[in-house]
């Protein structure tokens, strides 16, 4: 090894980690607390007693669950959200912040973002949704009452 492992179990006390309360495996987040503080894969498989593609599969699904976990949270964020601005197919990004600071003003909500910084999070958050300066699939963007935006973009079917 190159260098010692430190106590992995204390790193997740320390951290606060409970399995019954996180979208981790236990493996998962002992694997992550080691990557993150710099460690490679073979040093973990050895004090973890894996081999080097087992440490690369726990790593991918616990970056993949985190992924959905995040994921989820904006979902949920969204639909709470005082105000729902729906985007339509054909909409010029331009608009874009208009519609939103119309929504927010409606519903009595202040945004802390110019009408560039809206445009940004919105293509940023888009994808492949949004080509050039227009919309291509249908966007909701939920704003919660401390301003925050969460942007989603409905599935083309």
């Amino acid at each position: 090894m190159s260098e010692e492992v430190p106590d992995v179990a204390a790193i997740l006390d320390r951290a606060g980690f409970e399995p019954s309360e996180s979208v981790l495996t236990r493996r998962q987040a002992e694997v992550l607390a080691l990557r993150e503080r710099g460690f490679p894969q073979a040093d973990i498989a050895a004090e973890l007693g894996t081999s080097r593609a087992n440490v690369s599969k726990v790593e991918a699904s616990a970056r993949e669950n985190i992924s959905k976990a995040r994921e989820t949270v904006a979902f949920a964020e969204t639909l709470q959200a005082p105000v729902q601005i729906s985007i339509e197919p054909g909409t010029d990004l331009y608009e874009v912040p208009d519609l939103v600071y119309d929504g927010c003003d409606n519903a009595g909500v202040k945004v802390p973002y110019s009408a560039p910084e809206v445009m940004k999070l919105v293509s940023d958050s888009s994808g492949d949704a949004i080509a050039g300066r227009e919309v291509r699939q249908h966007i909701l963007v939920g704003v919660t009452s401390d301003g925050t935006m969460r942007i989603r973009v409905q599935p083309e079917k």
